[in-house]
C-alpha cells in the first residue's frame, strides 16, 4: 500500500478513474450486444438506432483510452459491415 502522501493521493484517484472507466466500458459492451441482437433480429431500424448508441460510446471510449483508438474504430467498422448486411 502507499505509504507518501502524494501516493496515498495517485491511489485515490486512481480508484475513483477505474470505477469511471468500468463503467464506460460495460456501457459501451451493453450497446455493442443491443446492436448484435439487433440485427440477429433483423430488425433495420433498431439495428440502427442501436448503432448509433454504440458507435457514440465506442468513439468516447477510444478518445478516452478506456479502450484503444484503433479498437474502437475496428469494432466500430465491423459493426456497421453487420447492420448494413441486413438492409
Amino acid at each position: 500500500m502507499a505509504n507518501h502522501v502524494s501516493s496515498l493521493k495517485r491511489a485515490r484517484q486512481d480508484a475513483k478513474k477505474r470505477i469511471a472507466n468500468r463503467s464506460q466500458k460495460s456501457a459501451m459492451r451493453t450497446a455493442i450486444k443491443k446492436v448484435e441482437a439487433a440485427v440477429a433480429s433483423g430488425d433495420k431500424a433498431a439495428a440502427n438506432e442501436a448503432m448509433n448508441v454504440a458507435k457514440s460510446l465506442l468513439a468516447r471510449a477510444g478518445s478516452k483510452r478506456i479502450i484503444h483508438p484503433a479498437q474502437a474504430s475496428r469494432k466500430t467498422s465491423r459493426l456497421n459491415a453487420t447492420v448494413k448486411a441486413i438492409a
